[in-house]
């Protein structure tokens, strides 16, 4: 799926403020358009994950209720992977360009410095990633759950209340780790590799040992991509893919224990329970 457009598909909110909605089913998408360096994107992730894989070399991983800030420059020709399958945000474009000219009423006696809100976020060589919890998540989360014949209006509020605090924040830092490709594939490598193999059970040492990476690096790495510890997430994905052999098939209770990896039908039906909420023979029903 490839986008082509930096202004496809955004309403326009402002002259020169632009805000798009995504929500995507799919695990890769590609971007190209246009590389605009006065044009200040912000990313925000609602719901699922995403992995950007940024022109610079770097790959960034959002999780719910992350946002990034940069120049459209840094994701001209860029990818997004998305871990989960599915995922749900906006963007807010920002042309400084043209908001310098002509700034949005309700700012004109704010005495905004543009120039240094475009030299502080608009940046080119990294992308700003502040994780949810921020006030920024505050003021962006509520532009999700609005009626559609209120939304332009809460739209206007809402990217004014953004520049001002921007306005008031000069300086924003990165509060996540920025990661390199090689990194990421490896640690795609590795899940493809344990989630093929359920029915084995892979320490840490072994998998650092078997693809040659640092064990701290790859319990911080897979979180960032995966938004869990490799435990929980296997835990999750092996109850799961255990959950589909019960409604696709009539193995046994515990013959489908046994191929996602539990010995016992003790231990598997506990799980079962800690994750889904009910009990194996009860899901089946």
């Amino acid at each position: 799926m490839t986008n082509n457009t930096l202004y496809a598909d955004a309403m326009v909110i402002y002259p020169g403020i632009y805000v798009k909605y995504h929500h995507f089913e799919c695990n890769h998408i590609d971007l190209h358009h246009e590389s605009l360096k006065n044009v200040m994107e912000i990313n925000h992730c609602h719901y699922g994950r995403v992995g950007w894989n940024l022109k610079s070399g770097q790959s960034i991983y959002m999780g719910e209720g992350d946002t990034t800030f940069h120049s459209s420059v840094l994701c001209c020709d860029s990818s997004m992977d998305f871990p989960l399958g599915f995922y749900q945000g906006l963007t807010i474009i920002i042309d400084f360009d043209r908001i310098i000219q002509n700034p949005p009423e309700l700012l004109n006696d704010a005495s905004i410095d543009y120039e240094e809100l475009k030299k502080q976020y608009c940046r080119t060589d990294n992308s700003i990633i502040v994780n949810s919890g921020s006030y920024i998540d505050y003021i962006i989360h509520e532009l999700y759950h609005i009626p559609e014949n209120l939304q332009k209006s809460y739209l206007k509020i809402k990217t004014i209340e953004l520049i001002l605090y921007l306005s008031r924040n000069p300086s924003l830092t990165t509060q996540t780790t920025l990661y390199n490709s090689e990194i990421i594939a490896t640690i795609r490598e590795i899940h493809d590799f344990i989630t093929e193999h359920l029915d084995k059970r892979y320490t840490i040492d072994e998998l650092s040992s078997k693809y040659l990476i640092n064990t701290s690096t790859l319990k911080e790495a897979f979180k960032a991509v995966y938004g869990m510890p490799i435990a929980t997430y296997m835990k999750e994905y092996r109850i799961r893919q255990a959950a589909k052999l019960l409604q696709h098939t009539s193995d046994s209770i515990a013959s489908i224990g046994l191929q996602v990896g539990y010995k016992t039908s003790s231990e598997f039906t506990k799980a079962f329970k800690e994750v889904l909420g009910c009990l194996p023979s009860e899901y089946r029903i």
